[in-house]
């Protein structure tokens, strides 16, 4: 008998060791972006467009497993791995278009955050209280990791709980033909789906898995922990983001178009309408859960990543890894209050911002595929045919994106910033 319970208290206590990185990604890749997109999209297409989220998934599972292997079977950042094989500045402008996405668009985790408190409590200091509380975080933790990795499990479950119980909400409401359930028979697809695959299938969250597994400590011997725990946080990507677009679906199908939805603000207040302050403030604990969490996580890739690109180092005890950090906070604090202040949002950082993603998404993609078919880097651990085919098509779709990136967003902004 004492035999048997052993056995079945320690296979949870293994399962839980094997994940932690997958859901600190998970939380960067939740965010108000995503949940913003996801809404729209469930609102102007119903249930039609699952397949969407879940293509996105699997590409993004394909990578981060890419990261998790380059992390425990090499032990070295990617960027002391760039820089060994392809030289210092191609590691250093990974770095540095990394650091400008995550600084420049840091600034919606904090509209996100005070759109989240704002719903109930009209207070200005939100976003300067916040990231003071995320730089003491940075610094007063010895084990930053392990502390980053308990409070995202929180915020994961946090969302997990609210958008669950929202979408519970949203299915007793409902009318009793639900029209989304409907499909959609013009067989056209809105271009600016590859707007919500985007904001899944995020390849600097993939490419920061490889130093995630390392800050964890695994090694090539954790090598099956890695693959578990990037599949798992997949799947809680999935699960979030499929709650959301079947929330906007079941609630604002055939009665609210996704142009009237302009930000998560609009959606909240959508949701009280509908089913009532219940509904609203479980939104808004699943809102600030994710905007909070992306906010933390997205700052340490962007000051991570160019610390390891100039050879500053990359690993949490280090000085420079954390004062990159600082440096994403305060300039998305900075932007952040600047759109609050004026309500006029900064078009030349955005599309500045817009256009290093252009070029530094494929490049990470392309970095992270050519380092994992390496042999002598990876051994018996790179990348076999099966891989090669899907981190293939995954990389393709990226470059969709970041051509239709270019032309629907980058384009204009330019015109715009430079009057035609």
């Amino acid at each position: 008998m004492k035999a048997e319970s052993l056995i079945v208290t320690r296979e949870p206590s293994r399962w839980l060791q094997s994940i932690g990185p997958g859901l600190v990604t998970a939380c960067v890749v939740i965010g108000p972006g995503s949940i913003l997109t996801s809404s729209k999209v469930g609102a102007t297409h119903g249930y039609s467009m699952t397949w969407v989220v879940l293509a996105s998934v699997v590409f993004m599972m394909i990578y981060m497993t890419l990261g998790a292997k380059l992390g425990v079977v090499t032990g070295e950042s990617a960027g002391d791995l760039v820089t060994r094989t392809a030289g210092r500045p191609l590691a250093a402008l990974i770095g540095l278009g990394v650091f400008f996405i995550a600084a420049t668009f840091q600034f919606g985790n904090n509209l996100g955050v005070d759109s989240a408190v704002k719903a109930y409590y009209d207070w200005g200091g939100t976003v300067l209280v916040f990231n003071a509380v995320a730089i003491a975080f940075l610094f007063l933790f010895q084990d930053l990791y392990k502390a980053l990795e308990r409070l995202m499990s929180v915020f994961v479950g946090l969302m997990l709980v609210a958008f669950a119980i929202n979408l519970i909400f949203a299915f007793v409401n409902r009318t009793p033909v639900d029209p989304a359930l409907i499909p959609e028979t013009s067989g056209a697809i809105d271009l600016s789906l590859l707007g919500l695959v985007g904001t899944t299938f995020v390849v600097p969250a993939a490419y920061y898995q490889s130093y995630l597994v390392r800050f964890k400590g695994w090694g090539v011997e954790e090598m099956r922990r890695g693959l578990t725990d990037a599949r798992v946080g997949s799947v809680v990507m999935a699960l979030i983001t499929l709650m959301i677009m079947s929330n906007a679906a079941a609630v604002f199908y055939g009665k609210v178009s996704g142009d009237q939805l302009g930000s998560v603000g609009d959606v909240a207040v959508q949701l009280e309408s509908a089913f009532g302050p219940k509904g609203k403030a479980l939104f808004c604990i699943g809102l600030f859960s994710a905007a909070y969490s992306s906010f933390l996580v997205n700052s340490m890739i962007g000051g991570f990543m160019l610390a390891d690109g100039l050879g500053l180092g990359s690993k949490p005890t280090e000085l420079w890894p954390r004062l990159m950090t600082v440096a994403v906070l305060l300039t998305g604090m900075g932007v952040a209050m600047y759109v609050i202040q004026s309500g006029q949002k900064p078009v030349s950082a955005i599309v500045f911002a817009q256009a290093t993603t252009v070029i530094a998404a494929p490049l990470m993609a392309g970095a992270l595929w050519w380092l994992t078919s390496r042999k002598d880097l990876m051994g018996e651990h790179a990348n076999g045919p099966l891989t090669h085919l899907l981190a293939g098509l995954g990389f393709v779709l990226l470059l969709a994106i970041a051509g239709w990136v270019a032309v629907v967003k980058v384009l204009p902004g330019l015109q715009a910033v430079f009057g035609g």
